[in-house]
């Protein structure tokens, strides 16, 4: 179940990757895992729990929760577990460990004392988004959930606005319409995206269509379950002006930000010049 080079006795991790919905995507690999690993990182132990009664499976390891709030203090004694000999098998509440989720502060203490980390891959929330997004996949990028404050989400979109890759996203549903409301002001009407909500469970469902489509789109529905957005990256013509960069200064007047430095930051984000934005906005105004 491990790579070769790992000695025999030799503590190891293995990252593995859940289901993020349907049961039946759990690999073999992972149903090995968790019966044999010496001790078990869960996310949520009772998420673990609900897993391995659907695998059918029963563990012979100690399961020890690892997530946000304890990863801190909690990583140096696991680290001591696995220097001591043990398999530590990290989980977590869906898809892969580190991608949006607990494991990244684990897989870096880990590099730094020289321990070795595999994987046992598996669904993704990310892939299978972008797979059913019928947007381009040759090159894409994986941004993660937006900041929850209006304005610094709306400068965080400034500095996307002109990024040619295809975007993934992540968002709650009660912070959908916000989001796409923000997408359709700073990227414009018209670039193609698509939302994927409940990926592989029996309530899946993808909107494709303009971003102009969606915001109407959700305008309408009440959104629930784990959503995915993904986003047409910008044409190669896709201009960058500043009176495109109004709304986004306007965001960052009504966080409580002066005008001057409203302007400076979104200008900065946008790589456009501070006197042509701040005229901007002072015409908007009249």
């Amino acid at each position: 179940m491990l790579p070769a080079h790992v000695a025999q006795g030799e503590g190891s991790i293995v990252l593995a990757a859940t289901p993020i919905g349907n049961m039946g995507d759990a690999s073999f690999r992972l149903v090995s895992l968790l019966e044999t690993a010496d001790v078990i990182a869960a996310e949520d132990t009772r998420r673990l729990q609900r897993l391995i009664r659907a695998l059918g499976v029963t563990p012979k390891g100690r399961t020890l929760s690892y997530h946000e709030h304890n990863e801190a203090s909690r990583t140096g004694e696991l680290l001591d577990l696995v220097t001591g000999g043990a398999t530590l098998l990290m989980v977590t509440d869906a898809g892969m460990p580190s991608v949006s989720d607990p494991g990244f502060r684990l897989v870096e203490a880990a590099a730094e004392r020289g321990i070795t980390v595999t994987a046992a891959p598996g669904p993704s929330a990310v892939l299978t988004a972008l797979a059913l997004s019928g947007l381009p996949t040759d090159r894409f990028t994986f941004e993660g959930f937006l900041p929850r404050k209006a304005g610094e989400r709306a400068a965080r979109l400034a500095e996307l606005r002109a990024e040619r890759r295809t975007m993934v996203f992540f968002e709650a549903p009660h912070r959908l319409e916000a989001m796409i409301r923000a997408l359709h002001q700073e990227f414009g009407a018209d670039r193609p995206a698509c939302v994927t909500r409940e990926l592989t469970k029996r309530y899946e469902e993808v909107v494709r269509g303009s971003l102009q489509h969606l915001l109407e789109w959700v305008e309408g529905v009440a959104a629930r379950g784990e959503i995915a957005v993904v986003v047409g990256g910008a044409s190669a013509a896709a201009p960058s002006e500043p009176a495109d960069h109004v709304g986004a200064v306007n965001q960052l007047l009504e966080q409580g930000l002066r005008l001057k430095e409203a302007v400076a930051a979104v200008a900065e984000d946008a790589r456009v010049s501070k006197r042509e934005l701040y005229a901007a906005v002072v015409a908007a105004r009249s």
